[in-house]
């Protein structure tokens, strides 16, 4: 929200945008297993390149996600460095991101309907005070 937290210039996500990492994090996991690390990297994909997701912020989706059973992780000894945590997705992990996917698309239809009815206002209010 204007004004509200996570507005403009702040650390991290965006518009108050922490909830849409959830089912962004549920499909980069669908894709295949990754490490925390690789997950925050990916998140540019879906446009938190500019304002990176916070880390901490990440890790607590996914700590929540696997006591819901929607994600599990393992830890992996690595060649050259320490041991990883690494996470997958889960057969109630893959329902859940279906939902998530139903209940964006039904967000995304309200979302073009709002801007659509913006434009519109906007051109006639334009018009009618003379404003460009």
């Amino acid at each position: 929200m204007p004004g509200g937290r996570g507005w403009g210039g702040g650390r991290g996500c965006r518009r108050g945008i922490n909830r849409f990492l959830e089912p962004c994090l549920l499909l980069l996991l669908h894709g295949g297993e990754s490490h925390g690390y690789q997950l925050l990297e990916n998140l540019s994909r879906f446009g938190f390149g500019d304002a990176p997701a916070d880390s901490s912020t990440v890790y607590r989706i996914l700590r929540s996600l696997e006591e819901k059973d929607f994600v599990t992780s393992r830890w992996t000894e690595g060649d050259s460095g320490p041991a990883r945590r690494v996470y997958s997705l889960s057969g109630k992990g893959d329902r859940y991101l279906q939902m998530w996917v139903e209940d964006l698309r039904e967000t995304d239809r309200i979302l073009h309907r709002f801007f659509s009815e913006y434009s519109e206002h906007m051109e006639l209010h334009c018009e009618s005070d003379g404003k460009n």
